[in-house]
């Protein structure tokens, strides 16, 4: 069938780094028979019109100098920085409808699956009407936090994208339990995984990792944005307490706004020597990471506007590499590590939970393996890529089954 994917960003070259995982899933839809597009923002005057075979269609919205409300950073993020990004908001929306009506008029679609429904619910409908499509929407959780925190009159909105919908996805259940607060809808859960392909280092089929080089420090990675929500100051001040009595180093990879101020925390902390800020790295140096990794660790919180891990994906890279899983537990995070099964759960925002359960994975080998292998095995069994697209596949023939206004399906 023809599904066209309406997101806020997309890569504009091979190495842009832009929700990988939503990037292997349109190639695995491919490879399974579906015909797959985009529609998305332009960026600065344009853009690219294809990625690996898959067609773009870029809408413009705004002067090409300043048409970078999306792609480099999070609009939220944006938004706080200079008047033009919110000036640039309401161009954005009349842009998408515009360009939804317009391509959608032009070549029909048997599902327009839409992402981050705030705004794209409006480009959705505009898409159905023009087309007559199903609509399929994927709530992420972040928009969800976003408008019960700071902008509560668009609750409506919200659960009007969800009721509209002929299907609704959640990344997790954590996420489908706040959509539930909004609208009764039935809701299918369907996480993302790891932009990682099944190939390589990575692979779910792989046999475990031998273990870890016990003669030197205990590495920690953390991977992701280096934002509020990711709980990093706590993981610093849990390395500060466990240098005294464990051999331990610490790797962040990432980039974010929160980075000049962890830079700080590390110097006041003593760390200089102990904690590295690697920022953004390619693949091969990512999957480097996570094999030398003693343990992935994301001490997430919930930020000072409500939002906080609806899935954490870093969890099932780690898991694909055979390295044991220390989180938070709150959020989406829970349907991927099972305490003690999968993984380790603290308290968020507890330094001294934290470092102890570092401090069990550095110490008790027959724990950092038990993890290792169960990990793997959760992967594979629920997380695999296989397993992901057949569940969407299978999402897309019913609502192009069910009854209601939209094209028939084409196979």
């Amino acid at each position: 069938m023809r599904i066209l994917h309406v997101v806020t960003a997309f890569p504009r070259s091979p190495d842009d780094v832009i929700a990988p995982w939503l990037v292997e899933l349109l190639r695995r839809l491919r490879a399974a028979g579906h015909e797959v597009e985009v529609l998305t923002s332009a960026y600065k005057g344009g853009g690219n019109r294809d990625f690996d075979g898959i067609p773009i269609h870029r809408f413009r919205y705004f002067p090409a100098a300043w048409e970078d409300l999306t792609h480099d950073e999070a609009v939220p993020d944006r938004l706080q920085r200079a008047w033009r990004y919110r000036l640039a908001v309401p161009c954005y929306v009349a842009g998408g409808v515009i360009g939804a009506w317009r391509w959608c008029r032009r070549r029909r679609y048997d599902v327009v699956h839409v992402h981050w429904p705030v705004p794209h619910a409006l480009f959705g409908w505009v898409a159905r009407a023009a087309c007559g499509a199903r609509l399929v929407t994927t709530f992420y959780g972040v928009e969800l936090r976003w408008v019960k925190s700071t902008m509560p009159w668009l609750r409506g909105f919200l659960a009007r994208a969800a009721k509209t919908s002929d299907r609704v996805v959640a990344i997790s259940h954590y996420t489908a339990r706040e959509i539930r607060e909004l609208a009764d809808v039935p809701i299918a859960v369907i996480p993302y995984t790891t932009g990682l392909s099944d190939s390589g280092a990575a692979s779910p089929t792989s046999t475990s990792r031998p273990g870890v080089d016990r003669s030197g420090p205990f590495t920690i990675l953390f991977v992701g944005r280096l934002v509020a929500r990711k709980g990093i100051p706590t993981l610093i001040e849990a390395v500060r307490r466990l240098r005294e009595t464990c051999s331990i180093r610490v790797v962040l990879i990432g980039e974010g706004p929160e980075r000049p101020a962890l830079e700080a925390e590390v110097a006041r902390a003593g760390l200089d020597g102990v904690v590295e800020l690697r920022g953004r790295v390619p693949p091969d140096a990512l999957a480097r990471a996570y094999q030398e990794a003693g343990a992935l660790v994301l001490p997430a919180i919930v930020d000072l506007r409500g939002d906080t891990e609806g899935l954490g994906a870093v969890l099932l890279e780690a898991m694909s590499y055979g390295t044991p899983v220390v989180a938070s537990d709150l959020g989406g995070i829970t349907d991927i590590v099972a305490p003690d099964q999968t993984g380790l759960l603290v308290p968020p925002g507890d330094p001294v939970a934290l470092a102890g359960a570092i401090e069990r994975l550095a110490r008790d080998t027959a724990l950092w393996h038990r993890l290792a292998d169960a990990g793997r095995r959760r992967f594979r069994d629920d997380f695999s890529w296989p397993s992901l697209v057949r569940r969407w596949d299978d999402l897309y023939r019913e609502a192009v089954r069910s009854p209601g206004s939209g094209a028939p399906a084409r196979g």
